[in-house]
């Protein structure tokens, strides 16, 4: 009995150590389970992180192709806008000039030409004269080269008085002044537009004061264009002080960390004196709110207007610092000269060109590119 009892005891014993053993083999199968579960779950993570990294990469350059696309639309060379002021300008005087003799009849001729061109006779008289000296110095004999010659003295002149960097004044890390000034229908408000549009392709947070409350539509067309750039506007209504406009569009603009604040001004030439009054008034309080005494003030002038938009350009010379001279219309002028008057007798860079309706078209003055354009046959 005792044999018999020992037996199973045995057998018992056996089967639990076989038990504990298989129970040892399935931990350690559960062990390693876990951790080639744990190593896929691993390898799965960094494969699926390239793979969103890959993505985003791909997707990034393809918001930058649409990007690039949408802000960067191809212009056209410059030349091919110039061609109507060119033709009309240059063409005058080629066909004037060329196969005549070189007499006082001819020097006669071409300052007639010269005043209807829009140079003005101030500039005419001296341009002239210069000419005359210059063909006796250099022993010219033929109009062709008289010719040449006053393309060469034009372009001396041009470059020469925009020797000043014709690029905006602005500054990182503070609040950067552009005020407008011109008369109405010259295309201020417009240029504003422009102006901010292109600030804000370029990065700049851009902010515009409407100061032009005495024409209702005037505030109308800011908003309008502060909608289309996506440009906030600062208003009062129509007939309100332009400058409290300004002292709200300013103050605004330091306390919300603005780049730029562009600021627009009435543009009624009714009285030098009231116009004097309004622009010291609204010059004191950019003063006081920005802390500068130095920022930019760009006067427009319509190119179409000859003679009359240098005669405002010499009014607002002498009431404001100006900065510098924003072109209007420059492609829609047969006459083209009156660019040449304005920066000799303003001594003012001119910042901006129009050369076009379309957004686009208010483009930086390049001296280089313009002369080039304007000059080369």
């Amino acid at each position: 009995m005792a044999l018999k009892n020992l037996f199973k005891f045995g057998r018992k014993k056996k089967k639990e150590d076989e038990f504990e053993k298989e129970l040892e083999v399935a931990e350690e199968l559960e062990e390693k389970k876990a951790q080639i579960e744990e190593e896929i779950k691993k390898e799965v993570s960094k494969i699926s992180e390239e793979i969103v990294k890959d993505i985003d990469s791909s997707l990034e350059k393809v918001d930058k192709k649409i990007e690039k696309t949408k802000e960067k639309p191809k212009l056209k060379p410059l030349k091919d806008r110039l061609a109507t002021p060119k033709k009309g300008f240059f063409g005058k005087l080629k066909e004037m000039l060329l196969g005549k003799t070189i007499d006082d009849d001819l020097y006669e001729e071409l300052e007639e030409l010269l005043i209807q061109s829009d140079i003005g006779m101030n500039m005419t008289i001296k341009l002239v004269e210069e000419l005359e000296k210059s063909v006796a110095k250099k022993r010219l004999k033929t109009s062709e080269a008289v010719y040449e010659e006053l393309k060469e003295l034009l372009k001396e002149k041009l470059i020469n008085n925009n020797k000043e960097n014709t690029e905006l004044k602005l500054k990182d890390g503070q609040l950067n002044i552009i005020l407008v000034v011109g008369v109405n229908g010259v295309g201020k408000t417009t240029s504003i537009g422009k102006i901010a549009k292109k600030l804000k392709d370029e990065g700049k947070k851009v902010i515009i004061g409407a100061g032009d409350t005495f024409r209702a539509a005037a505030i109308e067309q800011v908003e309008e264009w502060g909608n289309r750039v996506g440009v906030e506007v600062i208003k009062q209504a129509h007939g309100s002080d332009p400058a409290a406009v300004i002292f709200d569009a300013v103050s605004t603009a330091r306390n919300k960390n603005y780049d730029v604040v562009i600021l627009d001004t009435a543009g009624r030439l009714h009285n030098k004196r009231d116009l004097m009054k309004e622009l010291e008034k609204i010059n004191k309080i950019i003063r006081q709110q920005s802390g500068q005494d130095e920022f930019e003030t760009l006067l427009v002038i319509d190119s179409t207007t000859g003679q009359n938009g240098l005669e405002q350009a010499r009014i607002f010379n002498e009431i404001v610092d100006l900065t510098g001279i924003i072109l209007t219309k420059f492609d829609g002028t047969a006459k083209g000269g009156i660019i040449f008057p304005i920066t000799a007798e303003l001594e003012k860079p001119i910042k901006f060109i129009g050369v076009g309706e379309g957004i686009e078209d208010l483009r930086t003055f390049d001296t280089k590119e313009f002369v080039e354009a304007m000059f080369e046959d």
